[in-house]
């Protein structure tokens, strides 16, 4: 009855303790706070004068966005177990040198957003294990090292946005663990050569935005040997002194951006072997000098747009194998030598737009180089666009052909001196370029007679008038290859490529023409009319996510020498056209087009280059299209290979453990019919137990003793009596013998 009478009991303690705990954890949350977990007090954007009171253990209380004034001596006495405290956005003006002194396992403190203009010294001191401290956008002038302490524990400070002027010497020295200062936004004009002594493992450091005009001191930065990043944008600096940046063997990131640089020194950037990004823009550079970008061996973006630069040297960039990206656009650059950039092998994007470039004989090189760099798959991004001449304002240095480059100084010493200077030691001027320049002037009849001279037989052919002069033709071609070295041509015996040199300097020499002339069938030399007549059968075959195979046939007696295929290719419907080419040898019928894009529309189309010159008709009567395929669909369908193999495998094993199974079960079957047989016999005819009559009467008058039969019950002679040898069972052991 005891046990009984408790059972209620208990379980009515069961359901109210919980409610109970509850009810007094509601209790002891502050009035317009919410605390969804334990330890846990929310209370922003509620409105608040003042810091709530509790009487709970509290170790995240949330504050920001009220109207919290002051922050007082006891106003957080009752928070002794803080670990992260956040009054941002409020209205505070003054912190009571002891606010913190009892929150001494605080780890966060956020006071971003507010009005405090003064932190008196001692503030910080007893926070010893905070590690995070934000006091960004508020109005302090003034910092000294007492405010801080002892902070070793420190790892990130904000101080940005406010009204700092001066860097006292060792204002950071007990911030041994600190990794990332911001001091951007203030009005900083002068630090202290040993401002920044003790922060061994600082990171990461944001000066920009501030009134800095000078970088003198060498030990400003020296003791800063962990240092990734820094940011000294957007301030008035006019000079930076030699060895300023020698001890930060670790930076890989400056930005001098948006300053009034005149002048790099050779020493200027010594020390960062390291730097990979390097940007200068906005400032007022007018020269790049040789040696100058010499330490930063391993730059890979650099950026020099916005300045005033005229000249920049040969050999500047010379060092610079790893460079990406240049940026040397919105400056005064008439021109640049052609071999200014042939040591950075690894150039994808170099930005020269914003220039007033002269296209002249002495932008051939240049040019030039660009067409190579863009044929071996190397040079993304690289536009010249002209000013001068008149006649060629406005026209992209790519679609200029050699001739007009050559127009308004034809002949001239000076360009010739000039590009004799720019000329590499060892290396020889190009085939042609003399001949161009002599073949400038001269009329047909004494180009007729020089071949007479050198032994060449021309002969009188029918050809059909061009729809454009041969240096247009040239031109078209020339700026044709664009991205040509991207895609690789599958040539048919064995035959190399066309280089460059072949299309340009030689686009069908006095022998090649001789040749076609003697073959029979031939006397088609435009190229719209070989288009027409010869090309044929264009398919697309080979199809995957980044490939893609073009075939083409032609009859047997067309053109050998002289002759090059261009093969067109651009996505499809795309508002934005940026087609690409691909050139092939006369005897090649296919050529593959990689490095597209997957699960892509594309349409391509195949012309002749008959004798350097190209139909001005685009081809539309041999274009194929073909879409790409998508990499996720060729991985599924391996996969489904994969899968129905695993699956067949599966199927087999599975077959053959069946008829394992079905085997052993039908000999179990066979081998328990025949041992039953002759247990039947067994049991039947036992004769172990002799047969007694009155055994069998006895049973017969039990079992029948209210039935009356008129049977004769069997005497001992009618019954029959086996011998025991003749149910032996040999299998079994005597012991086992069914009785």
């Amino acid at each position: 009855m005891a046990k009984r009478a408790l059972s209620p009991l208990a379980v009515w303690a069961a359901g109210a303790l919980p409610t109970l705990l509850l009810l007094c954890a509601r209790a002891a949350c502050p009035e317009l706070c919410e605390c969804p977990r334990a330890h846990h007090v929310l209370c922003a954007n509620r409105g608040l004068r003042a810091v709530p009171e509790t009487s709970r253990s509290v170790r995240v209380l949330g504050l920001a966005g009220n109207f919290i004034g002051n922050v007082s001596a006891r106003a957080l006495a009752r928070y002794g177990h803080l670990t992260r405290l956040d009054l941002q956005f409020n209205q505070i003006g003054r912190v009571h040198p002891g606010a913190f002194e009892e929150l001494v396992e605080l780890q966060e403190l956020y006071l971003g957003h507010n009005e405090i203009s003064t932190l008196q010294p001692g503030t910080f001191s007893a926070l010893q294990k905070l590690a995070v401290l934000y006091s960004n956008d508020n109005s302090i002038q003034e910092l000294s090292a007492e405010i801080f302490g002892k902070l070793d524990s420190l790892v990130r400070l904000r101080l940005d946005r406010n009204a700092i002027e001066l860097l006292s010497e060792s204002l950071f020295k007990h911030f041994s663990s600190l990794k990332f200062l911001h001091l951007e936004s203030n009005q900083i004009h002068h630090i202290h050569h040993k401002t920044f002594f003790g922060l061994t493992k600082l990171q990461f450091l944001n000066l920009s935005d501030n009134k800095q005009t000078q970088l003198l001191h060498t030990t400003l930065f020296s003791q800063l040997r962990s240092l990734l990043t820094l940011l000294l944008s957007e301030n008035h600096i006019t000079h930076i002194s030699a060895h300023v940046f020698q001890n930060l063997k670790k930076l890989t990131k400056l930005s001098l951006s948006n300053n009034r640089i005149v002048q790099l020194e050779n020493g200027t950037l010594r020390g960062l072997s390291r730097l990979r990004e390097l940007t200068m823009n906005g400032n007022l550079l007018t020269e790049i000098l040789a040696g100058v970008l010499e330490p930063i061996v391993r730059i890979e973006r650099l950026d020099l747009s916005d300045n005033r630069i005229t000249r920049i040297h040969p050999a500047a960039f010379a060092r610079l194998t790893r460079l990406k990206e240049l940026d040397l656009s919105n400056n005064q650059l008439m021109r640049i030598s052609g071999g200014a950039f042939t040591s950075n092998a690894a150039l994808l994007q170099l930005d020269l737009s914003g220039n007033e470039w002269r296209c002249d004989c002495r932008m051939e090189k240049l040019k030039e180089w660009m067409v190579e760099t863009r044929a071996r798959g190397k040079l993304l991004t690289a536009h010249v666009q002209c000013h001068h001449p008149p006649t060629l304002q406005g026209k992209y240095l790519d679609h200029v052909n050699d001739t007009e480059l050559l127009e308004e100084l034809t002949g001239s010493l000076s360009c010739r001196a000039e590009n004799e200077a720019e000329r590499e030691p060892g290396r020889q001027e190009p085939p042609g370029v003399e001949e161009r320049l002599k073949r400038g002037g001269e009329k047909e009849e004494d180009m007729e007679t020089q071949d007479v001279q050198r032994g060449h037989k021309k002969k009188k052919m029918n050809l059909r008038p061009r729809t454009a002069p041969r240096s247009s033709a040239k031109a078209s071609s020339s700026s044709a290859l664009l991205g040509t070295g991207m895609f690789q041509n599958v040539m048919e015996e064995n035959t190399s490529t066309w280089e460059l040199s072949d299309v340009l300097e030689n686009p069908g020499s006095q022998n090649d023409v001789d040749s076609m002339a003697q073959k029979p069938g031939v006397g088609v030399m435009d190229a719209c009319q070989f288009n027409h007549r010869y090309i044929a059968n264009v398919s697309v075959n080979n199809v995957t996510s980044d490939s893609a195979t073009v075939f083409w046939s032609m009859s047997e007696d067309t053109l050998s020498g002289g002759l090059a295929f261009r093969i067109l290719f651009d996505r499809f419907g795309h508002s934005v056209r940026f087609q690409r080419y691909v050139y092939a040898r006369g005897s090649a019928r296919a050529v593959v087009l990689q490095e597209l894009r997957p699960h892509t529309t594309y349409i391509t189309c195949v012309e002749g280059v008959v004798g350097g010159a190209l139909c001005q008709v685009a081809p539309r009567d041999h274009c194929a299209g073909f879409i790409t395929t998508s990499p996720a669909a060729e991985s599924d369908i391996r996969l489904q290979h994969v899968t129905a193999a695993v699956l067949a495998a599966n199927a087999l094993l599975i077959l053959l453990v069946g008829v394992v199974w079905l085997r052993r079960v039908l000999r179990r079957r066979i081998r328990n019919r025949k041992s039953s047989t002759h247990a039947h016999v067994r049991h039947m005819y036992s004769t172990r137990r002799p047969y007694r009559a009155a055994m069998a009467t006895t049973c017969v008058s039990s079992e029948f003793s209210r039935y009356q039969s008129g049977r004769v019950l069997a005497e001992d002679g009618d019954l029959i009596q086996f011998p025991p040898e003749r149910f032996f069972d040999p299998r079994r052991d005597d012991d086992s013998v069914i009785t």
